[in-house]
């Protein structure tokens, strides 16, 4: 369990800086109001991946299967956006999309530089 709580780490600081160097970008490079369409959507990402963490770590002990309830994040996400005209569906599509970025990164690392641990 110690490695999954490593790896459940190394992921959530992954995203967090993947989020930071994308939000400045969007910012400088397109607005501030996509910028922070940008940030809602990154934010759901986190909360989503802590809520799969949290479901994994329960596998096994507490549950035969992984709950799909956290898909409901996103779905209420893009249809709030959907409805507000202030909201935007792709910057927070997008953002929401940061953790996989994340979980790429860190696969490409460790299969990269297997020995090392960041």
């Amino acid at each position: 369990m110690q490695e999954f709580y490593q790896l459940q780490e190394d992921l959530l600081k992954i995203t967090l800086i993947l989020t930071g160097i994308i939000f400045g970008a969007v910012w400088i490079f397109y607005s501030l109001n996509i910028a922070l369409n940008y940030l809602i959507g990154a934010c759901t990402g986190v909360v989503y991946l802590r809520m799969l963490a949290r479901n994994v770590a329960q596998l096994g002990r507490e549950r035969s299967k992984l709950s799909s309830s956290r898909l409901a994040l996103l779905v209420g996400v893009i249809l709030v956006a959907s409805r507000l005209d202030q909201l935007q569906i792709m910057p927070i599509f997008l953002g929401f999309m940061t953790y996989k970025a994340a979980v790429i990164f860190y696969m490409l690392r460790t299969s990269i530089l297997p020995g090392s641990d960041a």
